[in-house]
């Protein structure tokens, strides 16, 4: 073999060594370019998997989530987000409102004593009333069984204005209501137990689903952002127009229950004949024969007081 032809196996065995070794290198690249780019996207993902998870854990829950979902309004309502509950004769040319908050005991010593005749004038058409609901006390003695309670009579309102003012009472019955700092109707089972005593709620699976579902809750929110409207921020208050209606307080002093919800009916009648005029049946100047009584057992909620 020349020296030439040597030399040029040579040179050229030399290129393909040089070309495998570029071909190699390149190979390597490769591979190390797709760990990396498996690994970025293994982390990114572990990333998003986390913030996924931190997002979950603080995703608003409750009623926080019921106060930035979509509002549902109860049939029977009226006014901006459905919070006119206005219950009575259209035709009656008088509005009493209402401010109550279905945890508060003054409220419901109201109720008791003279909640029946409230809804006898709406019946007879006296006057409408515009209820206004309602939770600071779940503020102040903690909990949330005034808007859970207010979600669940936005239930009942949407079965009718008589399931409403039937449950409403029921609520606040001696026999129900509990005490301030006991948020019972917090839980939705204590709310449907109350309701079997309403014909028209016992058995409604419409109206059930609803007080579990929380249908309501975002409309009971939106209730009892009304707080302070007109200046009301006690309840029981009553109020027509722009005037704040007074009932005379009962003076401390010793009786029975009885006689105390007999006083407390007669200066509700009293503040209310004074302001609308005297009741059906009642002749200006004539004395209500149910009139009588006075005073008030030391520790009994007033509910002329306020709360």
């Amino acid at each position: 073999m020349s020296t030439r032809n040597s030399q040029a196996s040579k040179s050229a065995a030399r290129e393909r060594i040089r070309a495998e070794r570029e071909r190699q290198k390149k190979k390597e690249k490769t591979r190390r370019q797709l760990v990396v780019g498996a690994s970025v996207v293994g982390v990114l993902a572990i990333a998003a998997g986390i913030g996924f998870g931190i997002m979950k854990l603080t995703a608003p829950t409750g009623w926080e989530a019921a106060a930035e979902a979509k509002s549902v309004q109860p049939a029977h309502t009226q006014g901006k987000n459905g919070t006119e509950i206005l219950i009575g004769d259209p035709k009656a040319k008088e509005t009493l409102e209402v401010f109550e908050d279905v945890r508060c005991p003054a409220c419901a010593a109201f109720e008791q004593s003279t909640g029946p005749e409230l809804v006898k004038d709406i019946k007879e058409g006296r006057f409408k009333v515009r209820f206004t609901m309602y939770s600071f006390i779940d503020g102040l003695s903690g909990g949330e069984g005034s808007k859970n309670a207010l979600s669940a009579l936005g239930a009942a309102l949407n079965v009718g204005p008589d399931a409403f003012l039937k449950f409403k009472t029921a609520l606040y019955s001696a026999k129900n209501h509990p005490e301030e700092t006991d948020d019972v109707y917090a839980k939705d089972s204590a709310l449907l137990k109350v309701a079997a005593e309403v014909p028209e709620l016992k058995g409604n699976k419409a109206f059930e689903n609803a007080v579990t579902k929380g249908t309501y809750d975002r409309w009971a929110m939106d209730m009892t952002a009304l707080f302070g409207r007109k200046g009301v921020k006690g309840t029981p208050t009553f109020m027509h127009g722009d005037k704040k209606l007074v009932m005379d307080r009962i003076p401390q002093q010793q009786m029975t229950q009885a006689q105390y919800n007999q006083l407390s009916l007669n200066n509700f009648k009293k503040m209310i004949d004074k302001e609308f005029g005297p009741a059906k049946g009642i002749q200006k100047g004539e004395k209500d024969p149910t009139a009588g009584g006075k005073g008030i057992q030391k520790g009994e909620k007033d509910p002329t007081a306020g709360h």
